[in-house]
């Protein structure tokens, strides 16, 4: 069912396969806590490949693969030929000949798909400029550990087109859940995505609207949930980006829209004071310590299941 597939994007996968990875990561969960972790990798040799830095992303992911008794190796684009010009087709080829897999955190979606179709090994996401699906798995992880499986409205605020929202919105058209987007018009998902995530919540009855003011989209809502306004890559258009996106921070103000035991979420890094304030973050509705934990399990099933 797994074995030997790369994970891109969620929307590749069906809901019943996303449900047995967030099963997974359950269990990962509590082998941890019990140190009786699988040795599901023994004998596997993993590339981890970084075009860009990282803090949860690389601990989890290099923790994840020898917790399970594989073997993690450590590629920081600067240190390979890559960094001098060789297209990344060869250095998938490479790869493809010496490991089991690739995890690959880059600038590009296309990159992945390149280092799939080359090194015809499994390639797992580790972040890209479309999409962010192990982030994805550990956000309903956390929001299950407090709220159960029932009803859960989730409300993001802040920039539409955000990579960490796609998956985010990918998971939520998956599994049938119910998400409300407050951004400016000016920021909107990739047309071709959201047409797919569109299409696949039609099928699911999942509900994903947008709106311009913050305060509607989290009214109500269980999970209140917002992500940088400027990532790596896009410092040209930040100032402009910042003007956009002023009136939508995360404040104590907004949070009291929510319902009364709503929880504030948050990929990380944060800027606090500017898509988020600090009395929200470190305040006693943040659960973003346990999302940031939850990477390692979800990036232990995913890891487990497919290489």
């Amino acid at each position: 069912m797994f074995k030997g597939r790369s994970l891109l994007c969620l929307l590749d996968f069906e809901s019943h396969e996303i449900e047995k990875m967030l099963e997974i990561s359950f269990m990962m969960k509590n082998y941890v806590y019990a140190n009786q972790v699988p040795n599901s990798l023994k004998g596997k040799r993993v590339a981890l490949l970084f075009e860009k830095p990282s803090t949860r992303t690389r601990v989890s992911s290099e923790l994840a693969i020898s917790m399970l008794g594989g073997t993690p190796i450590i590629l920081n684009k600067q240190d390979l030929q890559w960094a001098r010009g060789e297209p990344i087709e060869d250095t998938a080829r490479v790869l493809g000949r010496m490991v089991n897999g690739i995890g690959a955190r880059v600038l590009s979606h296309e990159t992945l798909i390149k280092l799939r179709d080359f090194s015809r090994v499994p390639v797992i996401n580790l972040l890209s400029d479309v999409s962010h699906p192990l982030q994805a798995l550990a956000d309903i992880m956390t929001i299950r550990e407090k709220f159960g499986n029932g009803y859960v409205r989730i409300a993001f605020v802040g920039d539409g087109s955000d990579n960490v929202l796609l998956s985010l919105m990918a998971i939520v058209a998956k599994l049938g859940l119910e998400l409300h987007v407050a951004s400016p018009k000016e920021l909107k998902p990739r047309e071709d995505y959201y047409k797919i995530i569109t299409e696949t919540a039609e099928r699911t009855g999942a509900v994903i609207e947008f709106y311009e003011d913050p305060y509607e989209a989290a009214r109500g809502s269980h999970v209140v949930y917002t992500d940088v306004w400027v990532s790596m890559g896009q410092e040209s258009i930040a100032e402009q980006k910042k003007k956009l996106l002023a009136n939508y921070k995360v404040t104590t103000d907004l949070m009291r829209y929510a319902v009364k035991d709503a929880i504030f979420m948050h990929c990380l890094p944060a800027n606090r004071g500017e898509e988020v304030d600090p009395e929200v973050i470190d305040g006693p509705k943040s659960v973003v310590w346990d999302q940031a934990e939850n990477r390692l399990y979800s990036a232990m099933a995913v890891f487990s299941l497919l290489i």
